[in-house]
């Protein structure tokens, strides 16, 4: 026999009338059976407050979306414009997809889960089927747009896109009349610009304290900044129509133009921006009054240099005109010995040259008796040749050694010696000497 299974006893029931109610199944034999299960409690919950299924899934929906809100609703949640609730879906370009998830505060540096979050909050309590239950008009407008939101920024390539757009999340720049904190000011517009940066790290602004090397580094990273930024999100949506082909590739190439120039706008702001900002800077003012210092201190170093030198230039060309005198003096002086040396070597020469000649003349030019022109003319030529080919020093000695000889013979052999000589070093031949060889 099969069991059969009691409803739970409450404080209006018991098991009489269980037994009662069930009389029917009487026959059968009854005994408790333990409530258990998620199924045995609905059961419960419905026997004891009187509900349909329908009506029962219906309360229990609504007090899970309401515990989950109450779980996930945080002190400093982001409240809903009116406006923003009543927006047309087809107009999806148009909306603030980080306002409708109401991440405004955070928009680009969101993370995924905080976009996952923020999507299941907005749609447990804006979804078309809880609106319907609680007798709220049936406007389903509002949900498309947190759907629409939710497509954008869970893709990377569209989020992308529209934070290339998003100008909800630019930090406008403080004027020049602005009386805040320059560094803290700007460092938030740069900030802001920073994140469209295909280099990292993005370098900060910095403060009174930054080198200039770091600054001439900052404002050269941002006036050559290299860009993501794409604008395709403002693109003018392509028809979608291939019996018309012209006309899609018009569309496409006027995106492109339209891409181009918002990209060259863009370049040209941020260049102003950099421009701006390079001319309110105090440290560049520092920087420009420590470097024309330093420039006055080299000049003043450069001039005390060439007044040093100039000093140094005048005692040099003093001392090397005093030099100069005295070399002049000197070679003055050594020209006048020289010349002096040179005459007293020529007129010895000639005097050496003349006792030379007059030895073979006093030797009666090596014969016997009277000698004849031939004779002498030929022994003079001897001569001349030893003359000329013997030099001055040679000479000096020739003629000592005339000098010490007295006799014929002795001469004659002094002559056939240098003539000798001559011929062994190559000055002369033998056949040259015609009378002193013979």
């Amino acid at each position: 026999m099969s069991a059969a299974v009691l409803p739970p006893l409450g404080a209006d029931r018991t098991e009489k009338d269980a037994f009662v109610s069930y009389g029917h199944l009487s026959a059968f034999t009854l005994r408790a059976i333990e409530p258990v299960g998620p199924q045995y409690l609905s059961h419960a919950r419905r026997a004891l407050r009187g509900r349909t299924w329908s009506e029962d899934e219906r309360i229990q929906a609504q007090i899970n979306v309401k515990n989950v809100e109450e779980e996930t609703v945080s002190e400093d949640e982001e409240p809903e414009d009116p406006v923003m609730l009543s927006r047309d879906p087809k107009d999806w370009k148009g909306q603030d997809h980080y306002k409708v998830l109401g991440l405004s505060r955070y928009r680009y540096r969101a993370t995924d889960e905080q976009i996952r979050r923020a999507h299941r909050k907005k749609v447990l309590k804006h979804h078309p089927d809880k609106k319907a239950a609680s007798g709220s008009i049936d406007d389903d407008g509002f949900f498309k747009c947190i759907q629409k939101a939710m497509e954008i920024l869970s893709d990377p390539v569209k989020r992308r896109q529209f934070d290339s757009v998003d100008e909800a999340a630019d930090v406008q720049p403080p004027s020049r009349k602005a009386k805040g904190s320059f560094y803290k000011d700007w460092g938030r517009a740069f900030e802001s610009e920073g994140r469209f940066s295909k280099k990292h790290p993005v370098p900060k602004l910095g403060d009174g304290s930054s080198t200039k090397e770091d600054v001439d580094y900052f404002y050269n990273f941002f006036y050559n900044f290299d860009s993501w930024r794409s604008f395709e999100y403002l693109d003018e949506d392509v028809p979608d129509d291939s019996d018309n082909r012209d006309n899609k590739r018009y569309t496409e190439r006027k995106n492109k133009a339209a891409r181009q120039k918002r990209k060259t706008e863009d370049t040209a702001r941020l260049r102003k921006l950099v421009d701006d900002c390079l001319t309110s800077d105090p440290r560049v003012k520092i920087f420009k009054e420590a470097e024309r210092k330093a420039k006055d201190q080299r000049k003043w170093e450069r001039e005390a240099d060439a007044r040093k030198a100039s000093e140094q230039a005048k005692l040099a060309k003093e001392e090397e005109e005093r030099r100069r005198k005295e070399e002049e003096e000197r070679s003055k002086e050594e020209r006048l010995n020289s010349k002096k040396a040179k005459e007293s070597a020529k007129n010895a020469k000639k005097k050496n040259r003349r006792a030379v000649k007059a030895a073979v003349k006093d030797a009666n030019y090596f014969v016997d008796g009277v000698a004849s022109p031939a004779v002498i003319d030929s022994t003079l030529d001897d001569v001349d040749l030893i003359l000329e080919k013997i030099d001055d020093t040679e000479l000096v000695d020739f003629a000592q050694k005339l000098s010490c000889s007295t006799k014929r013979d002795a001469v004659k052999a002094v002559f056939l010696d240098v003539s000798v000589d001559l011929i062994s070093s190559g000055k002369a031949k033998d056949t040259d000497f015609k009378t002193i060889k013979a």
